[in-house]
Order: structure tokens, then C-alpha cells, then sequence
């Protein structure tokens, strides 16, 4: 099963289905999608499995630590899956970025009638289990957000906003991943259409030039 993610990339719209036996690609790209459905901590590597339409001793034998190093993966292909969206629109400038940014949110949460959202957000915002070492599912989603960050701030700064291209980044980064959130408790989309207006403006009167 393709992921909402990679389908909202490419612009296709939903899931779809792949034939012949599943890939390591297709069984992360499932899990990927199920956490951004219901979370973690609340999806057991059985379910990934199934979501994904792979027996579960495939699955054991590309993941032999199970769940975390799935999920680590999961939320790996989903922030690789955003970074190439936004490296490819970011060359049109931070504005372009920031729509393709949106609309690939938007997209999600819309075809999937609000039930999926953003996975690195579902795993972030997780209890994690009890020690002292963070399970690498919440470096992974901390390392996403970072990469997402750094690709719209550099994008900022060489188009003139320098000043405050890192605040901006994380301001962007923040305020959708809130935004879709709150989409998906309220079902509609008006939280994210506010945002998105907001984070146009701040944008393009951050950038030299004439002003609308």
C-alpha cells in the first residue's frame, strides 16, 4: 500500500494499492501511513504489517528490532517524502515553497476525509517509554522537522530575508503542523487556510522588493 504521504507528493491524491510480494519500501511506506492515522503507541507492528498487506514475517525479516526500528523508518520516508517536495518548489522561492508546503497538508488531511495527518507529528508528540534514551522514532521526527527548517530558511536567506529566515522556517514549520491538527479535530479546513494566509504575508513582506 502506497502512503498518503508519497501519493500526496506526486499529486495523485490517495492510497493506492501495489501488486506482487511487499517491498521494504511498501511496508514502510504502510507504517507510515497508519501512524499518521492513529499514532504509536496505539498501532502494533502486527497492524503495520496488515496495513501495508505484508505477512508479518516479512516484516520481521526487514525490521528484526521491530516496531521502533519500523517506525524509525516510517518517519524517515515521510520527512525524505516532504524535503523532495520542498527542494523542488523551494527553487521557485519561499512563497512557491510555502504553497507546495500547504498543499501537500492539505491534500492529506483532505483525502483522507481527516483521518491521517502528519506521522513525524503523530510520533513527536508521543509519550515515549520509560528510561532515559529517546527512541530513535523521536530523533528521527526531530531530525525531520530540523531538515524541513533548514530547507525554507536557506531558501529565505537567498532570497533576501536573511534576518529572520530561521524564526520564519520555524514559524512555518510550527504553525502547519498545528494547523493540521486542529483540521482534523474540527474537520474542515479552515485552520490551515488561516495559517496559510498569514504565512503568505509574513513571507512576502519579509522578501525585498515592491509590496502588493
Amino acid at each position: 500500500m502506497t502512503s498518503v504521504i508519497a501519493r500526496g507528493v506526486e499529486g495523485s491524491g490517495v492510497l493506492a494499492e501495489s501488486s506482487g510480494a511487499p517491498s521494504r519500501e511498501r511496508i514502510v511506506a504502510g507504517a507510515a501511513d497508519l501512524i499518521s492515522r492513529r499514532g504509536l503507541n496505539a498501532t502494533s507492528i502486527r497492524e503495520l504489517a496488515k496495513h501495508a498487506k505484508a505477512p508479518l514475517g516479512s516484516t520481521y525479516h526487514y525490521f528484526p528490532d521491530g516496531k521502533q526500528q519500523l517506525a524509525t523508518e516510517a518517519v524517515r520516508y515521510a520527512g525524505t517524502a516532504v524535503e523532495r517536495l520542498l527542494r523542488k518548489e523551494l527553487d521557485a522561492g519561499p512563497v512557491a515553497g510555502l504553497r507546495a508546503f500547504l498543499g501537500l497538508w492539505r491534500g492529506i488531511v483532505v483525502a483522507s476525509d481527516f483521518r491521517a495527518g502528519c506521522p513525524v507529528l503523530a510520533v513527536s508528540v508521543e509519550e515515549p517509554p520509560p528510561g532515559d534514551e529517546l527512541p530513535p522514532a523521536i530523533t528521527a521526527a526531530a531530525e525531520a522537522f530540523g531538515n524541513w527548517e533548514g530547507l525554507l530558511a536557506e531558501s529565505l536567506r537567498s532570497h533576501g530575508a536573511a534576518d529572520r529566515a530561521p524564526e520564519l522556517a520555524t514559524l512555518v514549520v510550527a504553525s502547519v503542523e498545528g494547523a493540521i491538527a486542529m483540521c482534523r479535530a474540527r474537520r474542515d479546513m479552515e485552520p490551515l487556510d488561516r495559517v496559510a494566509r498569514q504565512l503568505e504575508t509574513l513571507i512576502s513582506a519579509a522578501l525585498p522588493g515592491p509590496k502588493a
